[in-house]
Formats: C-alpha cells, structure tokens, sequence
C-alpha cells in the first residue's frame, strides 16, 4: 500500500497553511496526501458555520476548498479527500493507521513566541501513533528556507538552503525512530542536522570525607562523549547529512526553543502512554510545542 501524509482541514487559515506545508513535504518523501476532514451533525452549529447553510453541505465546502487550493499550488501531487463522519480526532487517527506521518495547524502564536494549540490537536499529538507535526498559522516556504538573495523568494530559486532540522537528544532514552526523523527529514532537505542535548548539574558525590562537587567540565566532557557515541550509527548510515551536536547544561526545552528561530523544523520525542485519564505527551514536547517559532514534529516512541 501507498504510504501517505494525512492533514486535517477544519475551514481555518492556519489549517491550510498545514495542509499546504503536508503537500510539500508529501512531495519531498515521493508521498501521496489525503487531506481529512472530520465533521458530526450538531443540534447547534458553531460560529464558522454560516446560519443560513446546512453543515453537511458548509463541511462538504470546506474539504472542496482546500483541496482545490492544494491542488491548484502542487499540481503533481496525488491528492485525496475524505470527508468523515466522525469527530475530528476519531477521523484523523484512523486516517493514520497507515500514514507516514500527521500534520495539523495550529491557532498561531501565543503571548511567548508560541504555539497555541485547541483541543484536536493536543489529542491527535497525544494518542497517534505515527509523528505529528504542528504547523503555525502564515507558515510559508520562504519560512523553510534561509534568506534568498535581494529578497528573491525561494519558490523563484529553487536551490536556496533550507533552514536546519533540530533534533531534541535524550540520551538517557535514545530512540532509533525519533534520530532516524531527524536524519531523514534533513537529508529530504539537503539540510544540516542540529543535534541538541541538555543535561542538568549533577548531585555532588559522597566520600567519607563529604560531598565532593563534581567538576562541570567533566560533566560537560561526559555527556559530549554521550551525545556523539549515541549518533555514531547514524552519521553512517546518513553520511550526505552534516551534523552539529550542541551539549550544554540547563533545561532542554530552553536549548531547542532557542534553535527554532532559525530551523526549518525541531523534531522531539513523545513516550508513548497510557492516555485514558490525560494527554501526555512530555514536560519538554509540551514547552517546545508552546514555544517553538518553527513547525515541530512530535514522534511516538516506547
């Protein structure tokens, strides 16, 4: 079966810049896309369903809509639409199940430079099974790109760089799949890899003398060692992608939001839980979810 990009559409601007971020990136794994669009008859419409349309018909639109604008900007792309009957989040997941990957939009940016993000997405990226990436509101391909020469946008010159992938590095839980994100999303790019791993201080050790502080320097030295030995295999296995490890103490969270003001894309893991009585999806994917100024992809791992 033909693996695909899913993308959901709920009639927003910001879910049709994510629809449109979902077709290029569609285009760059060689992917077909299926744009989704979840809807359930309501005794009470809500505010963006005009009072004089039935909601099947105004939903039937909606998906019409974005499709048409999708396909209209990537005419070579394989399109499908699928209007479900069902909520957004039950419509969605099983559009999953054999997906690569999930894209969402998000309301746009929040009080701090962040995400802000409705209940539909903090459900999807909580009980998905495949990566999901989170796209704000106005995201464009100029934003994927490094400045281009005398303002020229890179849809005019196709060769200018893309921005870094940003890796957020746990090497006390190293996952295969979430590195192997990162190094492939990069490589599509022809971009550089910007592996980030934060540790905190570590307690003083005890001798029979009393605690004895641990040099900062050798922590640093430590987890540096860490860092490179956990993407060792990979640089091999993706010799074509530069890689730039940055280890440095204090919260990661902090580290990767730092980085999104020049990435293309910050890719973090989520363990996956038990997600009946929350959604859970990680103290450092929640902050770089409501912090980041670029797209993040939010990959399960167990």
């Amino acid at each position: 079966m033909l693996r695909h990009v899913v993308t959901g559409i709920d009639g927003s601007t910001e879910s049709l810049a994510a629809a449109h971020w979902a077709a290029r990136e569609a285009l760059r794994r060689g992917s077909s896309l299926t744009v989704v669009h979840g809807w359930v008859w309501h005794p009470h419409a809500g505010p963006s369903v005009p009072a004089d349309s039935l909601q099947r018909e105004w939903a039937e639109q909606t998906l019409e809509r974005a499709e048409n604008s999708v396909r209209a900007a990537h005419p070579g792309l394989q399109i499908a639409a699928q209007l479900v009957g069902e909520s957004s989040v039950a419509a969605l997941l099983a559009a999953t199940e054999e997906a690569e990957l999930l894209v969402l939009g998000s309301r746009g940016l929040g009080g701090v430079m962040g995400f802000v993000m409705g209940s539909v997405s903090q459900r999807a990226i909580a009980k998905a099974t495949c990566p999901v990436v989170l796209v704000r509101a106005g995201e464009s391909v100029a934003d994927e790109h490094f400045p281009a020469p005398h303002g020229i946008s890179p849809d005019e010159i196709v060769e200018t760089p893309y921005r870094d992938v940003v890796l957020g590095l746990d090497t006390s839980h190293p996952c295969d799949g979430l590195i192997e994100f990162a190094f492939d999303s990069a490589r599509r790019r022809h971009a550089a890899l910007h592996a980030i791993h934060a540790f905190g201080a570590a307690p003083d050790h005890v001798s029979d003398g009393g605690p004895v502080p641990t040099s900062g320097r050798e922590l640093l030295t430590e987890n540096e060692r860490t860092v490179t030995a956990a993407l060792r295999a990979w640089r091999e296995k993706y010799p074509e992608v530069p890689v730039t490890e940055t280890v440095c103490e204090g919260r990661a969270a902090t580290a990767l939001v730092r980085a999104s003001a020049t990435a293309a894309l910050v890719v973090v893991g989520r363990q996956q839980r038990d997600t009946r009585v929350g959604m859970h999806v990680g103290p450092v994917a929640h902050a770089v979810l409501h912090h980041a100024s670029c797209p993040v992809a939010v990959v399960p791992h167990a």
